[in-house]
């Protein structure tokens, strides 16, 4: 048992202590979704023409106490000074209809057109609108400092795909097959913004060149195979509990990874550039990587090794600018597409 004679902790001091650290905790996270959300906007919308889906969007989210999630209701009033019942706006993008209307965080959004916005799931339903509205321009009636006004807005048409933040210290961002995750440890790894639309423009890569859909195709093939293995076994009269299923499964999934990934940093880099981003030293994000993960440096089972992205990213950077010196259109050299596969259930890409 503990021997030290310690100095008595009351509880009240405890409970403001706790108070404190969640409003920051809070304020940082969307801090962070902020940054995200308004380099995210300028990614999508620059790169919508290589996107399956799309859909009007405004670069404005707006919130409720109670749309927020469950966990950041409790002290979300004082951290962000959202309102219980009148949805409140915690982030606009910069270079957004919404910023060029003059729309500002904290504006409570009362309607969109003569439809009031509800004190829940507000953010989907704001989507859900723009989806059926397009890009007809929306009339944003908003109150400020007490004081009602309507302003306009023209939405513009980008990528529809979602980004979720995940508080995590784990360095890593990936993809599914319609939405992309970051994990909060990776932010500290990308000082610049350009270096998080690379990022950004990397996972989007991930969904736009089908990499989830044929690395589950790749996973299928395999465990078939395996099956054909284990069945001759069984005939054998040796029963393998699907042994070479499994492993056949995941050496089909990992067969092409490693080149997906590849193929996702060179056409990530596009995309950041694409939207307006310098990428100048953007090959550095590898460098930080092999501090944060030095497996990277040696092994490369799923992803290159951390020199080889350096490498490749920074001749990816001199094709890029080479293609911006000489006026020619920043599209990525892409081989002549070919039939997607049917998607099934499989692991995700990630960064």
């Amino acid at each position: 048992m503990p021997i030290s004679k310690l100095p008595g902790v009351s509880a009240e001091a405890v409970e403001a202590e706790h108070r404190k650290q969640q409003v920051e905790q809070i304020r940082d996270y969307y801090a962070q979704l902020s940054r995200i959300e308004n380099v995210a906007f300028r990614v999508r919308v620059a790169n919508r023409e290589f996107c399956k889906t799309v859909a009007a969007q405004i670069g404005m989210h707006a919130a409720t106490v109670e749309s927020l999630p469950r966990k950041y209701r409790s002290y979300s009033n004082e951290a962000l000074g959202v309102s219980w019942t009148k949805p409140t706006v915690i982030s606009v993008a910069d270079a957004s209809p919404a910023a060029a209307a003059g729309i500002k965080t904290g504006d409570q959004i009362l309607r969109l057109d003569e439809t009031p916005v509800p004190p829940t799931r507000t953010a989907g339903w704001i989507d859900d609108y723009l989806k059926k509205n397009g890009v007809k321009p929306v009339q944003v009636a908003l109150r400020r400092d007490g004081i009602d006004q309507t302003v306009t807005v023209q939405p513009v048409t980008a990528c529809a795909i979602p980004i979720n933040l995940v508080s995590d210290p784990t360095p890593n961002a990936f993809a599914g097959k319609d939405k992309i995750t970051i994990e909060s440890g990776i932010l500290r790894m990308l000082p610049a913004d350009s270096d998080l639309a690379v990022i950004i423009g990397h996972e989007l890569g991930h969904v736009n060149m089908g990499h989830y859909d044929k690395k589950n195709v790749n996973a299928l093939m395999g465990a078939l195979g395996g099956a054909l293995v284990d069945g001759g076994f069984l005939l054998g009269g040796i029963y393998t509990r699907a042994t070479f299923i499994r492993h056949f499964y995941r050496a089909g999934a990992l067969a092409f990874s490693v080149g997906f990934e590849r193929e996702a940093d060179y056409v990530g880099c596009y995309y950041a550039a694409r939207a307006g981003y310098d990428i100048t030293g953007a090959e550095e994000i590898w460098q930080r990587t092999s501090i944060e993960l030095p497996n990277s440096i040696r092994f490369a089972t799923t992803h290159p090794t951390s020199p080889e992205r350096f490498v490749l990213m920074r001749q990816v950077i001199a094709e890029i600018k080479d293609k911006q010196q000489r006026g020619l259109p920043l599209v990525p050299e892409i081989k002549p597409s070919v039939t997607q596969p049917v998607p099934v259930a499989g692991p995700e890409d990630s960064y």
